[in-house]
């Protein structure tokens, strides 16, 4: 891969990872609910989920599942069913005190994982990056060392930052009116997303 299209690859996956979706907004609310620290095991869940897609889509395992209309729907539906449950979990639990519990690191990598697997965004994404980006005269695991390094590096600095700004967020707006809307406000736009996602339409493959 040369300098150039490594460039537009890399400025590609910023505005891929950065754009606010549902791994964006369950890393804010583990932030607020939980800590930056704690949080961090989402982010783990997922690098695990990118690190997956990333071979998958090289081995063309992601454009065989959207060729299969039948597979995207149930996917899709599945999808879109957890994401409404979260956000109406989370607005139900909104006016209550954040719980004082500790939640284990598995909780939160398992639900991290769960969400960036389900993400329609994220199979787009991957797509559009390997039919736009891999030159086909040159073996895919080759590009693969470059392309996986650059993926995860944006990604982990991306939702680590999300991290960040919900345990910002949690530390100046715990217990206040503010928090408690803000926390229906993350429930509502998880709702949002999974409609979006129980309505989005299978991505098109491409014919050369």
């Amino acid at each position: 891969m040369s300098f150039q299209a490594w460039s537009v690859f890399a400025l590609f996956w910023v505005v891929f990872v950065t754009t606010p979706g549902p791994n964006a907004v369950n890393c804010i609310s583990n932030g607020m609910a939980l800590g930056f620290r704690s949080a961090l095991w989402g982010v783990l869940g997922i690098l695990t989920q990118a690190t997956l897609f990333l071979v998958l889509s090289a081995l063309g395992v992601t454009a065989l599942i959207i060729a299969s209309p039948v597979a995207f729907f149930w996917v899709k539906l599945a999808g879109a069913a957890f994401l409404v449950f979260l956000g109406l979990r989370g607005w139900i639990n909104a006016g209550r005190p954040v719980a004082a519990a500790p939640v284990s690191g598995r909780h939160v990598y398992s639900k991290a994982l769960a969400i960036a697997t389900i993400n329609a965004k994220s199979v787009a994404g991957y797509l559009a990056a390997f039919s736009q980006f891999v030159q086909p005269d040159v073996p895919i695991w080759q590009q693969m060392q470059v392309i996986m390094p650059t993926a995860l590096t944006i990604t982990t600095i991306s939702y680590t930052g999300y991290c960040a700004l919900g345990a910002s967020l949690g530390r100046v707006a715990i217990g206040a009116v503010f928090n408690r809307w803000f926390r229906r406000l993350m429930g509502l736009a998880f709702i949002i997303y999974g409609v979006v996602l129980g309505s989005a339409s299978a991505p098109q493959i491409g014919r050369g």
